[in-house]
């Protein structure tokens, strides 16, 4: 049977996660994400290259927005098939797309008003890319698999979804497809190809979630390259890190602002806070969590303590659960939200979204911003193009909401939380393959990530990766 590959994003970026397998007339996409980078956002508005209703499914590794956030668009374009994750994947992923298509729709409906204004036209339509109802349209193809199940997706293929330690739920996805006369170095006989796509792969010993899971044979490996250039500070100094951030804001009397990723991160950052509260490390401060999307995902984290690690498992044995601890509130209202900013004193805000490019964190970037005694502290990637990136490379000016604002905050950053395997953890992960794959694919990174990862393969195993192309399609044989 004929087999390849088509990459239709996270090719040579990070964001717009979306890849086409091809086995003789069945086809089946890995994610379907949107794009995040500002010069990219425009391929989100096109329509798919292939149509839509001849996908047989779609292999979902995870809930962020740029792995799931097409969806809507994909089955509003004619997709009928089943979407293929684990559990807690389908039940977050629904909280993230409805929560996509409600800002969507709002941030449509106040370009449309400013754009009127202003008596100008924008860059991209003043209408949603898909509402609540197309996003509620996808929800009843999700088909939820365990860990460690088989799952037939088309004919000749099948799936198996395992541990990635990214976030909960996540996955990497193992497809085997079937022969075609040659063997494979998997040794599964009458030439199946095991095809290994990493999705986001997480860390080992972080806290909450499991480590990732590592396979000793892969005939073809699509591994992500994020943080392919770089090391991670040690997680252990993670704690120490956010309590000097959070101490020094409050002796300067600011605000501690945090855009968190609404998934994985803000739950990790809570983690840290509850620790530090009861260590007595920092000052009893109210802590907010304002995201009504943060506040339904961390209620998914409590609903599955079958996915804790045992660290996590003790802490909820002994009634001491990270997200529930004096001062915190959970913030849903947006009456609620605006009422934050008229607080005195410093208080510690976390809210989305993670790059700055919507949500609740821009109304208060725009309370903070200009305030050199506030900080705001960024715990995630932040991707090429987007505020968040533009914040962190030091403007003096950032335009949010559609007016300039002068940049005075302290800009701070702890790149240990991230949830992101480093340079290190990638080799480390590659390092459980006993024999070299016929081709390691990398993708999910921006050029200077990928060219590092490339050298520190070629040096420390002997392998020769490839690059995956925008649009580039390749056999398999």
């Amino acid at each position: 049977m004929a087999l390849s590959v088509r990459f239709l994003g996270a090719a040579e970026n990070v964001t717009g996660s979306c890849t086409l397998l091809e086995a003789g007339k069945r086809r089946v996409l890995v994610d379907c994400g949107m794009y995040q980078e500002r010069e990219l956002r425009g391929r989100n508005w096109q329509p798919f290259p292939l149509p839509a209703d001849s996908l047989e499914a779609v292999l979902l590794t995870h809930a962020h927005l740029d792995h799931c956030g097409l969806l809507p668009k994909l089955v509003k374009e004619g997709f009928r098939g089943r979407i293929y994750c684990t559990a807690a994947t389908a039940e977050i992923a629904r909280i993230v797309l409805l929560d996509s298509a409600r800002i969507q729709e709002e941030d449509a409906a106040n370009k449309r008003r400013r754009h009127e204004r202003e008596g100008r036209e924008g860059k991209y339509p003043d209408v949603p890319l898909y509402t609540e109802e197309d996003a509620r349209g996808c929800l009843p193809l999700f088909a939820p698999v365990a860990y460690g199940e088989q799952a037939e997706v088309a004919e000749g293929l099948t799936a198996r979804f395992h541990e990635a330690g990214h976030i909960l739920g996540s996955a990497m996805i193992e497809v085997q497809a079937a022969g075609n006369g040659a063997a494979g170095s998997s040794g599964a006989g009458n030439g199946h190809r095991r095809l290994i796509f990493s999705g986001d792969m997480g860390r080992w010993d972080k806290p909450i979630i499991r480590d990732p899971s590592v396979f000793e044979h892969g005939d073809y490996v699509f591994m992500e390259s994020t943080y392919g250039d770089r090391r991670h500070e040690d997680s252990a100094a993670v704690a120490g890190a956010l309590a000097e951030v959070v101490n020094a804001t409050h002796r300067a009397g600011g605000n501690l602002l945090i855009p968190s990723f609404a998934l994985e991160r803000t739950q990790e950052v809570l983690y840290h806070l509850s620790a530090l509260l009861h260590e007595d490390r920092i000052p009893h401060l109210r802590v907010f969590v304002d995201s009504p999307m943060a506040v339904s995902v961390t209620e998914v984290f409590e609903d599955h303590p079958e996915l804790f690690d045992e660290e996590m498992s003790r802490l909820m044995a002994d009634d001491r659960s990270p997200f529930r601890f004096p001062g915190l509130t959970l913030v849903r209202s947006v009456d609620e939200s605006k009422s934050i900013n008229h607080i005195r004193g410093t208080t510690i805000i976390i809210a989305g979204s993670g790059m700055c490019t919507g949500g609740r964190i821009k109304h208060h970037l725009v309370h903070n911003i200009s305030r050199p005694e506030s900080t705001v502290l960024f715990v995630g990637y932040q991707a090429r193009g987007t505020l968040g990136r533009t914040i962190v490379n030091g403007a003096k000016e950032v335009r949010i909401l559609g007016e300039q604002h002068r940049r005075r905050a302290r800009i701070e950053r702890i790149s240990g939380f991230s949830a992101h395997a480093d340079q290190v953890e990638l080799l480390r992960w590659l390092g459980g393959f006993t024999e070299a794959p016929r081709r390691l694919f990398l993708m999910h990174g921006e050029p200077e990530a990928l060219d590092a990862l490339s050298g520190a393969v070629r040096q420390q195993h002997g392998w020769e990766p490839s690059i995956a192309r925008y649009d580039q399609q390749v056999e398999l044989p």
